[in-house]
């Protein structure tokens, strides 16, 4: 789908997103120049709406430029979503319409995304890729060691510690998930069906 650059003076709404995460950054609108200005050097650029020039945006821990990473065109090409690679964690935005991003817990559909490409392309020298090797039993295996270590943390280690090991557990069990065919969401949806109020 084009951006239709036709009707609203020329301009377009856009969304920067947290490519990672989700995390809305920023809202504002591009014409064509400044879209051909993302295009040509893969950073994400917004319209100064006093000067009508576009301007770098930047964020992460450094405040860095936003490379670009990807977008997508609304349906009648009046509106664009910019997937942005922030460098480092990035602040504020935490509402956008009253929604509240969760950062942190979208991170986990972007690890399984990751774990999904590791088992379509079976990189050499990836620990994933060993575990998709040797198939269910030894990924459910590796879920079970992790679990009875969390459980230890949690009965005689340091808060540090029991972080550390439950976050092996779930990183094993969305290979697991992967390696099922399941996603983190389905969790999620079963867990929401369950919970009352």
């Amino acid at each position: 789908m084009e951006i239709n650059f036709s009707g609203t003076h020329g301009l377009v709404q856009a969304v920067v997103q947290d490519e990672r995460t989700n995390k809305i950054l920023r809202v504002g609108y591009i014409d064509e120049a400044t879209w051909k200005k993302i295009g040509n050097e893969s950073l994400v650029y917004l319209l100064n709406m006093e000067t009508k020039q576009p301007e770098i945006v930047t964020g992460g821990e450094y405040n860095k430029p936003l490379e670009m990473a990807s977008s997508v065109v609304g349906e009648d090409g009046a509106a664009v979503i910019l997937m942005a690679n922030p460098d480092g964690s990035t602040t504020g935005a935490d509402k956008f319409l009253g929604n509240k991003n969760m950062e942190d817990l979208s991170f986990l559909s972007y690890l399984q995304d990751f774990i999904e490409k590791r088992k379509k392309e079976m990189p050499e020298g990836s620990y994933t890729t060993t575990l998709f090797r040797k198939g269910v039993n030894k990924i459910s295996q590796k879920v079970g060691e992790e679990a009875v270590e969390t459980i230890i943390e949690a009965t005689n280690g340091t808060q540090d510690q029991f972080i550390y090991e439950s976050s092996d557990l779930v990183y094993h069990l969305i290979v697991l998930l992967t390696q099922k065919g399941v996603r983190i969401e389905d969790l999620a949806r079963e867990l929401k069906a369950r919970h009352k109020e």
